[in-house]
């Protein structure tokens, strides 16, 4: 295979083009100032990624069904809230829009910027474990310029 030859090029996503930590964290900072918390949302975001492949083992294995990525995260989130002693500060609502700042993640400075010249040359495509709902949310908040979602 040549340079010439390659048509197509497919992206992790979390953490290669978006940012998950400084996103959460920033989500969270904001909650610290409107509920008057003061949560470390950067331990608060390490752990909740931390809990991905856990999650995910847990599928593999049969001790879950197949569940989509978004329910993978509720799951963990509700542990987390508990771990972190926040269990009263967030009713249902918020423990949903709090999860769903994985559809709200904000790309590295240089992502669009490279994968717009990259889409120039080639068809561009995720290659992630995001459900595709989460994935096309993320892109239009995000104006991340895929061709194509691979989940």
């Amino acid at each position: 295979m040549t340079a010439s030859t390659i048509k197509a090029l497919a992206f992790d996503v979390f953490g290669t083009v978006v940012d998950y930590r400084g996103s959460i964290m920033r989500e969270g900072e904001r909650l610290n100032r409107v509920k008057g918390l003061s949560v470390d949302w950067g331990q608060v975001a390490d752990a909740w990624r931390a809990r991905y492949r856990p999650s995910m083992d847990r599928v593999m294995r049969g001790e879950l069904p197949w569940t989509n990525l978004d329910a993978l995260h509720r799951l963990s989130l509700n542990d987390l809230l508990s771990a972190f002693q926040l269990d009263d500060h967030f009713n249902e609502d918020e423990r949903e829009h709090l999860n769903r700042v994985w559809h709200r993640l904000q790309p590295w400075p240089d992502a669009i910027p490279g994968l717009t010249h990259l889409r120039k040359r080639f068809v561009l495509a995720t290659l992630s474990n995001g459900n595709v709902a989460l994935l096309v949310n993320m892109a239009k908040y995000s104006a991340l310029p895929w061709d194509c979602i691979l989940s």
